[in-house]
């Protein structure tokens, strides 16, 4: 698959709570923690589970930095 998103980020599913309609998956990058919430059916389709190897799309118009 082709996508013309650039922001891609590796990690694996550290959390997957299943509600009526959304899902929200916790996604571990390094030691950072990616949250996403996505269609239930989406993830049943995808079969997700813990563990996971996953990818994290990040398709955005705006990006926060902060400097520490």
């Amino acid at each position: 698959m082709t996508l013309s998103a650039r922001n891609k980020l590796v990690g694996k599913i550290e959390e997957l709570q299943s509600g009526g309609v959304m899902a929200h998956v916790v996604i571990r990058v390094g030691d950072n923690l990616i949250e996403s919430v996505i269609t239930k059916r989406s993830a049943d389709e995808m079969k997700l589970k813990v563990g996971d190897a996953v990818v994290a799309i990040i398709k955005s118009t705006e990006v926060m930095l902060e400097k520490s």
